[in-house]
């Protein structure tokens, strides 16, 4: 009897699982911001702005998904590529002469501009938890297809919501999933372990190494690890842009 009513329990749950979970997802990828991504869902984009870590304010894509469960979604995508020529020339123009702690050096670059680059993955952690009423369950190194960033879990001790956060920069993208869950539901990690990346052509690719976004023009270039190509009906090993290398 006892075996009966165990089998009978795990087909409860295998037929209310379907009305439970998030039935659509949709697989993306930007051509333009050389990334590529599963939501859990169909995302609504809009348009926002960011700021970085030394005040720069940038243009953002803001890509949001909210469950019937009311867990919510949210990839944040921004191209620091303008921070260069912002802190440059706002040191030009508001620093003394010759005051490293504005000017910023070689290392550093005009404005601190080298070190803003550099940061924006911790930044954007740091928005999370900063007089933020959350408790940290983890907070780590990680790499998607050897792209370096930080992935981090926490509670928020109000409602007990639990938040999944991932950031990575790569050509100059900061790339900023943060997935919030119910009291009561697990994280979710769909958008934090799906990320993938484009070159330039819209080919999904994975570096050889791991990658670092370094600003400095003179780094090197870190080599692609090669793709086999997939064999006939068969389907690539990762999503690439619409029209990628044609």
């Amino acid at each position: 009897m006892r075996f009966k009513l165990l089998i009978s329990s795990a087909l409860l749950l295998a037929m209310a699982a379907p009305a439970l979970a998030q039935e659509d997802y949709t697989e993306f990828a930007s051509k333009e911001d050389f990334f590529t991504i599963t939501f859990p869902g169909k995302p609504v984009m809009t348009e926002g702005t960011y700021v970085t870590e030394y005040g720069v304010v940038l243009s953002s894509k803001v890509y949001t998904v909210n469950e019937p469960n009311g867990s919510k979604h949210v990839l944040t995508v921004v191209d620091y590529s303008p921070v260069e020529r912002i802190l440059a020339q706002k040191a030009f123009e508001t620093c003394p002469l010759g005051a490293e702690t504005c000017l910023g050096v070689g290392d550093t670059g005009l404005g601190y501009w080298k070190n803003d680059v550099r940061g924006a993955v911790t930044h954007a952690i740091a928005k999370l938890l900063i007089n933020q009423d959350v408790k940290v369950t983890h907070l780590a190194f990680n790499f998607m297809e050897m792209v370096g960033g930080q992935e981090m879990q926490a509670v928020n001790i109000k409602d007990g919501s639990r938040v999944s956060a991932s950031a990575y920069m790569h050509l100059n993208r900061l790339v900023f999933a943060v997935s919030t869950t119910p009291k009561g539901w697990p994280e979710s990690e769909v958008l934090q372990q799906s990320v993938g990346w484009l070159d330039e052509n819209g080919r999904g690719i994975r570096y050889a190494y791991l990658y670092s976004n370094e600003p400095d023009h003179h780094a090197p270039i870190i080599p692609l690890r090669q793709q086999a190509p997939a064999q006939p009906g068969q389907a690539p090993g990762r999503i690439e842009a619409p029209t990628a290398g044609r």
